[in-house]
């Protein structure tokens, strides 16, 4: 399923992304530097920049009520370790 909302600035088009209880994933595509800003912007676990290709290595995950951890890479990893801090 695709949404498609108008926005009259990119504010308001990062504002219309950013405000949702959800945030697994999202693009932008444009000039590559100015969508890459963008992406980073966005509160989403991954952003794919002008169609980029799938890195089934990176560590995959959500914001928000989006997934709930990481999983692959060292990220995934660190899903299953307790830090323990000791002062001594």
């Amino acid at each position: 399923m695709l949404s498609v909302i108008p926005y009259a600035s990119e504010e308001q088009a990062v504002e219309i992304a950013n405000n949702t209880v959800f945030g697994l994933a999202g693009a932008v595509f444009g000039e590559p530097d100015h969508a890459l800003a963008v992406a980073r912007r966005l509160r989403t676990g991954q952003v794919d920049v002008n169609g980029g290709k799938v890195n089934m290595l990176v560590p995959f995950g959500g914001y928000k009520q989006s997934g709930n951890g990481r999983e692959l890479g060292r990220y995934g990893l660190e899903e299953f370790l307790e830090t323990k801090s000791i002062q001594r």
